[in-house]
């Protein structure tokens, strides 16, 4: 039987998914995000589907989502944007430690995934922490930097305000210390699966597939790297997009 087991992983609401009468064993674990204005419980169809074949999943809440919600208005959120992905990076590690802590993770099998602002927190935690065996990024888009760009200009358009320029210079300083497409050694021959719908209006596609086709010219084993689109397909999750991220973690976790 798979158990959904509520826990505040030192602070952080989380839900953890596993097959109930292992729960306290070491086992192969995979931390999935979800998106901007998502919460834990909407990638609860994927976590079961890992726990059915034997993994721990744990699904937290990001800052100002979910059980961390403020009350913050659409514009609050968006200008907060930039700082949930940074909270999310800190809190992996966080993640990490409970886990080690608490002898779950057999033998360092520790894989990482994500929805959309989930599929960034997963790029740039493969800048930051090398214990990641393998990542399954969901129309996310590796170029940090070029993707703040763009929500900073669709911002200022579409609510005639300007951001301050300090501001945006301490987030851009930020940025490109954790945006993979500027540090593409720290993939490290690692498995890396995308998914991208190629009509997606949210995170461009060729971000993503630019990022890729450069990535896959750093491989010794380009096998390890893979880019599946999703013709026709916008912001959203396909059943076919989760089942092939759940191959891919089968296949490499």
């Amino acid at each position: 039987m798979i158990g959904v087991f509520s826990e505040s992983i030192k602070g952080i609401p989380s839900l953890i998914v596993v097959q109930a009468d292992r729960q306290n064993e070491p086992l192969p674990v995979f931390i999935y995000y979800h998106g901007f204005t998502s919460a834990k419980e909407h990638n609860l169809p994927l976590a079961y589907i890992l726990a059915e074949k034997g993994y721990r999943v744990i699904l937290p809440d990001s800052l100002y989502h979910g059980n961390r919600a403020e009350g913050l208005d659409m514009e609050q959120m968006q200008l907060s944007f930039w700082d949930v992905v940074f909270e999310n990076i800190s809190d992996v590690k966080t993640i990490y430690d409970w886990l080690s802590d608490s002898e779950l993770v057999l033998e360092g099998r520790i894989g990482i995934g994500g929805t959309s602002m989930g599929g960034m927190t997963t790029t740039a935690a493969l800048t930051q922490y090398p214990w990641i065996k393998t990542a399954a990024v969901m129309m996310g888009t590796p170029k940090l930097t070029e993707y703040a760009d763009m929500l900073v200009d669709q911002y200022q358009r579409t609510s005639g305000k300007a951001i301050n320029q300090e501001t945006i210079k301490n987030v851009y300083s930020k940025l490109t210390k954790i945006d993979l497409s500027r540090h593409m050694e720290k993939l490290n021959d690692r498995p890396v699966f995308f998914w991208h719908g190629d009509k997606d209006p949210v995170v461009p596609f060729e971000q993503s597939h630019s990022f890729y086709k450069e990535a896959v010219k750093q491989y010794k084993h380009t096998d390890r790297i893979y880019f599946l689109k999703e013709k026709d397909r916008d912001h959203k999750v396909s059943r076919f997009a989760m089942l092939a991220a759940v191959k891919w973690v089968e296949n490499h976790l």
